[in-house]
């Protein structure tokens, strides 16, 4: 069976991708994933790794990097108002207890997912261009003149996908009318400041949100606020540090020392997009950002990710050569309808956030009441269902 499994390539480097090629690896498959920059890394600031994905990560052996490089929430969790007064704690593990939060640094993701790979898995500098199949065979060009081929082709190559539309008609992401203000400072410039919760502040029309990266060595900050113009998702666009602090001035306290502490920011406009009906065509699915892009208010853009990434390695390594058109399109069922609901999950929960409620008590009991789905979200394990799903392709 060996012989006759799918080989896969995969086209971006990102979590989602890197992860992806890890959990295939583990399952034999032959990979390739294909990065447009000239070498790996994430611009940007902190991801939190929930438990639905955390559990896949310590199936591959990615336990120890993440207690290495995250930061665990305890406790100390916590959702205020803008004045400082608090709402309620924070959901912080699933619902065993068992299985913890952390915050991540991107870059840190990045690194120790792509360390665990082979040499020569990761071939960099190539910006994908174009896509065909035929027959048993699926094909993908490159800006620098290469062309590779493979029994199985992922995108995972973010919400401008290069390969979204050639599986689904192209369509213009969905601006949330929201800007997020994203950057990070150093624990000892703010030695007061917790180093193991996670905490969010509050109030009309803009939430600000702080959280440990890097062993609790980086605060992590992300302030969202309004926006009148769209501009292009995008990292590395420089903010204004004034701007920012201007957009909360007046709120507690606490928040105004660390905003005192903030010298550089990144904003970038956020954009999800609608779910589409389909994610596959033949021998080309999507994966992550490329399929599902949502908004960051639930903290699932790399988790939801990285479930794709171990549904689809568990069926394929199920598959042949033959069968991986149905392989993906297992994949795709066990999947859409999941991450659909989290997408519209993460636009209703930056509404609650932002306060988008004529009664405020309102928006507090929700936010109350949201550690319930919060653990449901967290309980979720893609694996079985997989496993299921696999068991019909034999």
């Amino acid at each position: 069976m060996s012989s006759a499994r799918p080989s896969v390539i995969i086209v971006g480097g990102g979590i989602g991708g890197l992860f992806a090629a890890n959990a295939l690896i583990a399952k034999g498959l032959n990979v390739t994933v294909y990065e447009q920059a000239s070498q790996l890394g994430e611009i940007g600031a902190g991801v939190i790794v929930t438990p639905n994905s955390g559990r896949h990560l310590e199936r591959l052996g990615l336990k120890p990097a993440v207690e290495k490089y995250g930061a665990r929430f305890g406790g100390g969790s916590r959702y205020w108002r803008d004045d400082g007064s608090s709402i309620a704690p924070v959901q912080v593990t699933d619902s065993s207890g068992g299985t913890p939060v952390y915050g991540m640094h991107r870059a840190d993701f990045v690194a120790f997912l792509s360390e665990k790979l082979p040499a020569g898995v990761v071939q960099t500098g190539h910006r994908c261009t174009g896509f065909t199949q035929e027959g048993d065979v699926a094909r993908v060009t490159f800006a620098n003149g290469a062309t590779a081929q493979a029994d199985v082709v992922v995108a995972a190559d973010g919400i401008h996908s290069e390969l979204r539309p050639f599986v689904y008609p192209p369509s213009q992401p969905v601006f949330s009318n929201s800007v997020a203000y994203r950057g990070l400072v150093p624990h000892e410039q703010v030695p007061q400041w917790p180093n193991d919760a996670w905490q969010m502040w509050l109030g009309t029309g803009k939430h600000f949100l702080v959280f440990p990266v890097r062993a609790g060595k980086l605060i992590n900050f992300v302030g969202f606020v309004p926006a009148n113009a769209e501009m292009r998702e995008s990292w590395s666009a420089p903010g204004d540090p004034d701007a920012l602090r201007a957009e909360f001035a007046g709120w507690d306290p606490k928040l105004q020392a660390l905003l005192a502490k903030i010298t550089h920011t990144f904003r970038s406009a956020l954009y999800d997009r609608e779910p589409i009906p389909t994610w596959t065509k033949g021998r080309l699915t999507l994966l992550g950002d490329a399929a599902h892009p949502m908004l960051p208010h639930l903290g699932q853009g790399a988790n939801q990710s990285i479930e794709d990434g171990m549904a689809l390695a568990t069926i394929l390594a199920h598959a042949d050569r033959k069968s991986a058109p149905a392989a993906l399109a297992a994949y795709e069922k066990l999947r859409r309808e999941r991450v659909a609901d989290v997408q519209r999950g993460a636009r209703q929960n930056g509404m609650r956030y932002d306060s988008a409620y004529a009664d405020i008590q309102q928006r507090d009991d929700e936010i109350k009441a949201h550690a319930d789905f919060r653990k449901t979200l967290y309980d979720h394990d893609v694996v079985p269902g997989a496993e299921r799903l696999a068991a019909e392709l034999v």
